[in-house]
């Protein structure tokens, strides 16, 4: 199969199915108010701009984002991102979770949304359904994945990445053979008998590249391709999850294919690996590429002015549209959209997600300071969620602090050494956290 006929299938015959998850609570407080694909991602970005941009470089522009929980400001950034021309059948659409006459009850894992769903995925001529997490930073051209799926007649194709024995204890690890052809799962496996079954084999190892004396796994992505007919087959049941459930049911009945990624991929489910994934965007030459112009990540355009800079020092930092810095120094940190950053301030390792509007603003709110950050403030390892109004010589920092640890009255939260800040607080001047 050609380049051409790839492209037609996944424009015409390939269904994008992105799992909004569930409550985050792994990535609390940042989830209080939103959903975890709504999470601001690199400054303008939000988590669910990845998958959704990934299906529309790869020709996939048929897209469903299932969601239940606070999935408001996800419809709304959903509605306003991704509109597609009046001569095109592309779309992307939310699912939220509904009673039904088949049934009242709420996701109760992806399998089970997916199959609350199906009357809607099945009335187009779809031969293909594209599955995909809505939390994870990645870029993958999905035309490869279907050329290696048809290419091998796969019932269900998953994504692996290859990973060490230590990483191997928090994944669902697959065990193939030399076409690629899986012949088992293991969810999270801990027994040194159970690694040493599923190691990868020699010939897929050096197809990668990978050292032979160093044991690998083929770890599972949470990124499926299932053929119609198949899908319909392995949701005919109550099972909940497709990791946990439906996948290692299927290997006894049907082919699953393991297609090998290589490239830069993290599962953004907690607050530390929130931090750190955003924070190496920071570096001279990041891990991921947003500057890839062949398969640029989409968003809301929401038409700022260029930041203004009125003095100070910046050095390793990432800064979105709309901001005013006036002789702060910045370090190594990321600034969304319309951060205010008032003179003598320090930011260092830090995520300030931005605000939604600027002081002033029609129907802003007039019972609460203005978004931003002001004089003389010391903050370190922090992430300030949007709308955050910080007082004067404010000092933010979790040293001398533990590791975990909830405001009483919820104005901050530490989560593994990093403070949170919840969106919409207000730290009055003079505070010390």
């Amino acid at each position: 199969m050609n380049r051409f006929e790839t492209e037609a299938l996944l424009n015409r015959s390939t269904l994008g199915i992105v799992m909004g998850g569930g409550a985050g609570t792994r990535l609390f407080p940042l989830t209080k108010d939103r959903a975890k694909p709504a999470v601001p991602l690199a400054g303008k970005y939000r988590l669910v701009d990845i998958p959704i941009s990934n299906c529309i470089n790869s020709g996939v522009r048929q897209v469903y984002v299932l969601t239940q929980y606070n999935s408001a400001s996800l419809n709304r950034h959903i509605s306003r991102a991704y509109k597609f021309d009046l001569f095109s059948s592309g779309f992307v659409e939310i699912l939220a979770a509904q009673q039904t006459p088949d049934g009242e009850a709420w996701y109760q894992g992806t399998a089970d949304a997916v199959r609350q769903n199906l009357r809607y995925f099945t009335q187009g001529k779809y031969k293909y359904f594209l599955i995909l997490s809505g939390d994870q930073l990645y870029r993958m051209d999905f035309r490869k994945v279907l050329e290696k799926h048809i290419e091998h007649n796969a019932d269900i194709t998953i994504a692996t990445i290859p990973v060490d024995g230590e990483k191997a204890k928090s994944f669902g690890i697959m065990q193939t053979d030399a076409t690629g052809r899986i012949h088992n799962f293991v969810e999270k496996p801990q027994k040194a008998e159970e690694l040493k079954a599923l190691t990868m084999p020699i010939e897929t190892m050096r197809d990668l590249g990978i050292a032979e004396d160093q044991p690998h796994y083929e770890a599972s992505m949470g990124i499926y391709v299932f053929n119609r007919e198949v899908l319909i087959k392995a949701l005919d049941n109550n099972l909940a999850d497709f990791g946990r459930d439906i996948i290692p049911a299927a290997i006894k009945s049907s082919r699953v294919q393991s297609y090998p990624f290589q490239g830069y991929w993290e599962d953004i489910g907690t607050i530390r690996s929130f931090f750190d994934a955003n924070l190496d965007l920071c570096s001279v030459i990041p891990s991921y590429d947003f500057f890839d112009s062949q398969a640029p990540i989409f968003t809301h355009a929401r038409f700022l002015p260029a930041t203004k800079i009125n003095g100070g020092s910046i050095r390793h930092a990432l800064l979105s549209d709309g901001c005013i810095l006036s002789e702060a120094v910045i370090q190594n940190s990321i600034l969304g959209v319309r951060t205010v950053v008032d003179e003598g301030t320090t930011i260092r390792d830090c995520i300030i997600m931005g605000a939604d509007f600027y002081a002033g603003a029609v129907n802003s709110p007039t019972d609460r300071p203005a978004p931003g950050i002001g004089k003389n403030c010391q903050i370190e390892r922090s992430i300030i969620d949007k709308n955050v109004s910080i007082g004067e010589n404010v000092v933010i920092t979790p040293r001398g602090k533990p590791e975990n640890y909830d405001h009483p009255e919820g104005l901050y939260h530490i989560r593994d050494g990093i403070v949170v800040i919840p969106k919409d607080a207000v730290i009055p001047s003079g505070m010390w956290i």
